[in-house]
C-alpha cells in the first residue's frame, strides 16, 4: 500500500485491524497543542461575551447588566429588569442570538465533516444539493401557500417544507451516487451538484411567478435570516446539532482514517461504505435542521473549518469542537452586524458573512504560509 500523501491528518500505526490504530500525524497536520488550548480558551471566553453583547445591542439599547439580570431571573428567579426590557431580552433577542449560534455551529461542523467525506476542500454543507432541495420546498410554500389554502403546504409551513425538501434531496443524491452497491465520493459529489443546479432552476422559476412583495420575502429567506426566531423554533435545531456533534466527535478517529483513503481506512478496520453513509445521513440531518429555521446561510460551513485547520491542524478530535465554537460566534456577530449596519433595514446573513469573512480568511491564509493545510487529505475517497 502506498504511503499517505502530504497534508493528511493521520498515519498508520501498527496493523491492528481496528480504527484505534490511527495515530495523529506530524505537526503540519496536527498542530501544536498549546495553539489548540489557546483557541479553545479564547473561544470559550469570547462566546458569552459575544452572546450578551448581541442581546444588548439593537434598536433599543440595553445594558449587559440588565441582560444578565433578565436571563438569570428567568432561569433561577429574582431578576429586576424593567418589564419592557425583559420582554425584548427574553422573548425577542435571546432566542434569536442563540439560534444564530446553533446554526453557525451546525454549519461549521457539517462543513468540516463533508470536506473529509467527499475528499474535497471546497465542500460545504450544501455540496450535495441539500440546500437547493430545502430552498425549492420553502419557496414553494412562500409562493404557493396563499394559493393552496388546503392540503399539505399550509399545514407544514416553511420550516417543515424546507426540512422535508432537504431530506428528500439527500435520498435522491445518495441513490444516484452509488456504484456497485457502494457510495462513490466523486459520483456523489457530481450527482449533488447536478441535482442542485436543477432544483435552483425550479426555485428561480417559482420566483418569477410572484410579485415584488413576495419576492423580497423569498430572497431574504434564500440569503439567510434568524429574524423569526422564538423559543419553539430553537428547540429542535439545538437538540439535533448537539446530538449530531457529539456523535461526530465519537467518530473522529475514523474520520481521520477516512482522510487517508478508502484502502487505508479499510485496512484499519473501518467499514468505509457504511461509515460514509452514516456520516452523510447525520450531516444531512444537521444541514436540514439549520436550513429549515435560518434559510440559506452560506460561507460559514465552507471557511470556518479551514480557518481552524490553519490554526490548529486537521485532527478531527480538535477540529470539530473548535469549528463549532468559531462558526457559532461568527454567525452571531454576522447577525448583529446585519441588524445594526443599515437600520431600520436588516441585511441577510449570507451578505454579511461573505463581506466580513472573506477578507479575514484571505488575510489568515496569506499570513499562515501553509496552504497545504487547507486540504483535508488528497487520499480521501481514493481506492474506490
Amino acid at each position: 500500500m502506498p504511503p499517505p500523501r502530504a497534508g493528511t491528518v493521520a498515519t498508520l500505526g501498527p496493523a491492528r485491524g481496528t480504527p484505534s490504530a490511527v495515530t495523529v500525524a506530524p505537526w503540519a497536520a496536527h498542530g501544536p497543542r498549546n495553539t489548540f488550548l489557546l483557541a479553545v480558551v479564547v473561544l470559550l471566553v469570547a462566546t458569552p461575551i459575544v452572546l450578551v453583547a448581541a442581546v444588548s445591542i439593537g434598536a433599543a439599547a440595553i445594558s449587559p447588566a440588565d441582560v444578565w439580570s433578565s436571563i438569570l431571573g428567568h432561569l433561577v428567579g429574582g431578576g429586576h429588569t424593567p418589564p419592557i426590557d425583559d420582554q425584548i431580552i427574553w422573548q425577542v433577542r435571546t432566542p434569536r442570538v442563540l439560534l444564530a449560534f446553533v446554526v453557525g455551529a451546525g454549519l461549521a461542523v457539517t462543513g468540516a465533516v463533508l470536506q473529509a467525506v467527499v475528499g474535497n476542500p471546497l465542500a460545504d454543507p450544501y455540496v450535495l444539493g441539500v440546500s437547493s432541495g430545502a430552498s425549492i420546498a420553502a419557496v414553494a410554500v412562500l409562493t404557493l401557500g396563499g394559493v393552496a389554502t388546503t392540503g399539505l403546504l399550509p399545514t407544514i409551513g416553511v420550516s417543515g417544507a424546507a426540512f422535508a425538501g432537504a431530506v428528500a434531496t439527500l435520498v435522491l443524491v445518495i441513490a444516484l451516487g452509488r456504484r456497485q452497491g457502494r457510495l462513490d465520493p466523486h459520483r456523489l459529489l457530481l450527482a449533488g451538484v447536478a441535482i442542485g443546479y436543477l432544483l435552483q432552476a425550479g426555485t428561480s422559476f417559482l420566483q418569477l411567478r410572484v410579485g415584488s412583495n413576495q419576492l423580497a420575502a423569498v430572497l431574504f429567506w434564500l440569503l439567510g435570516t434568524v429574524s423569526g426566531a422564538d423559543w419553539q423554533k430553537l428547540r429542535l435545531p439545538t437538540v439535533i446539532v448537539l446530538a449530531a456533534t457529539v456523535w461526530l466527535l465519537a467518530q473522529a478517529r475514523q474520520l481521520n482514517a477516512l482522510v487517508l483513503g478508502d484502502e487505508a481506512a479499510a485496512s484499519l478496520g473501518v467499514s468505509v461504505s457504511r461509515l460514509r453513509a452514516q456520516l452523510l445521513a447525520v450531516c444531512a440531518a444537521l444541514t436540514a435542521a439549520v436550513i429549515s429555521v435560518a434559510g440559506g446561510v452560506t460561507f460559514v460551513g465552507l471557511v470556518a473549518p479551514h480557518c481552524v485547520r490553519l490554526l490548529i491542524g486537521s485532527d478531527h478530535r480538535r477540529l470539530l469542537p473548535v469549528a463549532a465554537l468559531l462558526g457559532g460566534v461568527f454567525l452571531v456577530l454576522a447577525d448583529l452586524v446585519g441588524r445594526v449596519v443599515a437600520r431600520p433595514m436588516e441585511v441577510p446573513l449570507s451578505i454579511v458573512t461573505a463581506v466580513a469573512g472573506v477578507p479575514f480568511f484571505l488575510l489568515l491564509l496569506r499570513r499562515s504560509g501553509r496552504v497545504s493545510r487547507l486540504s483535508t487529505g488528497a487520499g480521501a475517497g481514493g481506492g474506490s
